[in-house]
């Protein structure tokens, strides 16, 4: 398995944002898990039930729940359902990064 590079705009920057400012230390464990499960490429498609959330980082559902509001709401992640009951595909993004 080849490692995984995390940017550091997400420690220096992010963690301190999230968890500092917000108060929203499960978001920041969500966009971690979700970006190792995506190998720190953003815009792979990482498809993922709120229950294999909740087990991967160890917290509740309803935690799961509330930091992918909060992680959609600053647009680190988006995602697409094609059913209410299908498992949701996620996206992460890294809007830091410049486009070229």
């Amino acid at each position: 398995m080849r490692p995984v590079k995390f940017d550091d705009y997400i420690f220096e920057t992010l963690m301190p944002d999230i968890i500092g400012h917000d108060r929203k230390p499960s978001a920041f464990i969500v966009y971690l898990h979700l970006w190792f499960v995506s190998r720190g490429e953003p815009g792979t498609p990482i498809v993922q039930s709120l229950q294999s959330i909740t087990e991967a980082v160890g917290i509740s559902k309803s935690s799961v729940q509330a930091a992918i509001r909060v992680l959609k709401r600053r647009q680190l992640i988006r995602h697409q359902q094609s059913y209410p009951t299908a498992s949701p595909v996620y996206f992460v993004l890294a809007p830091w990064r410049r486009h070229t």
